[in-house]
């Protein structure tokens, strides 16, 4: 009880754009930070970076862009979350995006053409989750994606991004998650026509999601 009144306490500061009381907190916060990045990081990226390492650069990231940050009403833990997971995102594209790539993981995955400026669905899901504050403040599609998905149930957000990030197959992503084939082929659908639910009336989305369903 102690430390949740002082994670309030910090918090509150921390809004108030208090680096000092941002550090505090994920001192207070570190093994439940770590915990959500170990249950995160899958087990190849285990092998190439540390939990410890992630968590060292989202805290100087994270102190480092407070000021550009408004929090609102959120809860810094969930930002703080939301931002470990980018940093992960970001670590598993670095060490294994290139081989992917190599491996022709992402066909179907590229714009269709006279979608304004370029790039496929898997592009402005990386874009939405791993653009550092400022830009991502400045680029409202980019924003609009990252809320769309944030109402995703967590298994069908996880299933988009070893899809669209990873460029995992449905039989891959099935071995992944534990799932069949057939049942991570129905949660990506049914991911994909959520954010087109939450994304209507946004044509370039709609176009994208739309292509990405056929494939």
């Amino acid at each position: 009880m102690e430390e949740d009144q002082q994670a309030e306490v910090l918090a509150k500061k921390i809004k108030a754009g208090d680096r000092a009381a941002l550090g505090e907190f994920i001192a207070l916060r570190t093994p439940q930070l770590l915990a959500f990045i170990h249950k995160r990081m899958n087990e190849g990226l285990k092998k190439k970076v540390e939990a410890e390492d992630i968590l060292q650069e989202l805290t100087l990231s994270c102190l480092n862009s407070l000021d550009a940050v408004d929090l609102g009403d959120r809860d810094p833990f969930s930002w703080l979350c939301q931002q470990a997971e980018r940093r992960i995102i970001d670590a598993h594209r670095h060490h294994f995006g290139a081989q992917k790539r190599a491996a022709g993981k992402e066909v179907g995955l590229q714009s269709p053409a006279g979608i304004e400026g370029g790039g496929g669905l898997g592009e402005m899901i990386a874009a939405s989750m791993t653009s550092p504050s400022k830009a991502f403040a400045r680029n409202q599609k980019e924003f609009h994606l990252l809320e769309a998905l944030r109402e995703l149930p967590e298994d069908a957000r996880e299933a988009l991004q070893l899809r669209y990030l990873e460029g995992l197959s449905s039989k891959e992503i099935a071995e992944r998650m534990q799932k069949t084939d057939g049942a991570t082929r129905v949660l990506l659908s049914r991911a994909l026509t959520k954010l087109q639910a939450v994304l209507a009336g946004n044509t370039e989305f709609q176009t994208l999601l739309a292509q990405a369903k056929r494939n």
